[in-house]
């Protein structure tokens, strides 16, 4: 299996919803792993589609979560490199 049927990226338009002269489609990004026996799929909103009329407008969607995450995971490996930094300069005393 080639790495490349492996993995795949994508943004996939969701079903849109009519309310009114107002249409409304979601938009996310698909990030796949595929491997004989199975796979993982992991889906993230990005954005919201507005359509009025022949306007269309793209609101971003801010994941507040993912930013957290990542920004524990920045202090965490801050905190190790900290860590190891001291460890080294115990051991040369």
């Amino acid at each position: 299996m080639a790495f490349k049927d492996m993995v795949a990226s994508e943004v996939v338009l969701g079903e849109p919803v009519t309310v009114g002269e107002v249409t409304i489609r979601p938009q996310s990004q698909v990030v796949s792993l595929r491997w004989p026996r199975g796979g993982w799929i992991w889906r993230r909103p990005t954005a919201i589609l507005v359509e009025r009329g022949d306007q269309v407008e793209h609101v971003p969607i801010l994941d507040i979560t993912r930013v957290a995450l990542w920004g524990l995971l920045g202090y965490a490996l801050l905190f190790l490199i900290v860590a190891i930094l001291q460890s080294i300069q115990q051991r040369r005393r």
